[in-house]
């Protein structure tokens, strides 16, 4: 357990430091051929997070509000842009929210976890699936925020 949250902590850290010399407009930037931006991935990462192991687990979302959850789960994209304290905001929560599922983990609440199989064909069916499947998809979306940038930066 201690490793896989090792490994999304460092991936958090990198994607961060990747986009540390980006403005809050080239942030909020959707290029042409993406239907998001950084900020969406970024905060994507804290809603996902929450649905994998609280929803599936039958509890309530622990790190964010439902509204925070309907604009950054699957499916949504960007509906206005951010200002820079909202994205402060939400570079504090890619950490605490890890914090504060390395807690309940060693609090052990997630005892009534649901099976389900993922859009990549994962079968969850314990936190243990759900510790192995958090690093891909960050890494997933590291991956989606180097094409972001690239491209704005090509723009310019």
């Amino acid at each position: 357990m201690i490793k896989q949250l090792d490994i999304i902590r460092k991936t958090r850290t990198a994607i961060l430091n990747l986009i540390s010399d980006m403005t809050i407009e080239e942030l909020n930037k959707i290029p042409a051929g993406f239907n998001n931006n950084i900020i969406w991935n970024v905060a994507h990462l804290v809603a996902a997070q929450d649905n994998i192991f609280y929803v599936k687990a039958g509890l309530p979302l622990k790190n964010i509000s439902q509204q925070y959850f309907d604009s950054y789960k699957p499916g949504s994209k960007p509906e206005r842009a951010l200002s820079g304290k909202e994205f402060e905001e939400i570079k504090s929560l890619l950490f605490s929210s890890v914090d504060k599922l390395e807690e309940d983990i060693e609090l052990k609440i997630f005892s009534d976890y649901t099976p389900w199989k993922t859009r990549y064909g994962f079968d969850m069916e314990s936190i243990n699936d759900g510790l192995t499947l958090l690093p891909f998809h960050d890494g997933l979306h590291f991956g989606y925020i180097m094409a972001l940038k690239r491209v704005l930066r090509s723009e310019v």
